[in-house]
């Protein structure tokens, strides 16, 4: 019997508080490093080129947006992972 999946909530709530985390969840490390690269990357780009009249969400907008894709994606990945978990489950003869 193979271990069962991180249930995708947990995968969801973990990668909303900490960016690349689900992936790791996930068991993909590497794709989780890469997201924060880019979160860092980009936040810090869009920091450093914003106008000084944009808020605080305009400045690191490019981090943002990366952060909700990781998001996205880590609950993606954990909702697919446990659906092909549970149909080999159910098929087991």
């Amino acid at each position: 019997m193979t271990k069962a999946p991180p249930n995708p909530y947990l995968v969801l709530a973990v990668s909303i508080a900490l960016p690349g985390v689900g992936q790791v969840l996930n068991r993909q490390p590497m794709r989780g490093l890469i997201f924060v690269f880019f979160v860092i990357l980009l936040g810090g780009f869009t920091l450093k080129t914003a106008a000084p009249d944009v808020s605080v969400v305009g400045k690191f907008a490019g981090g943002l947006f990366v952060w909700a894709m990781a998001i996205f994606d880590a609950y993606k990945t954990a909702r697919v992972r446990q659906a092909v978990w549970l149909h080999a489950q159910t098929t087991k003869g």
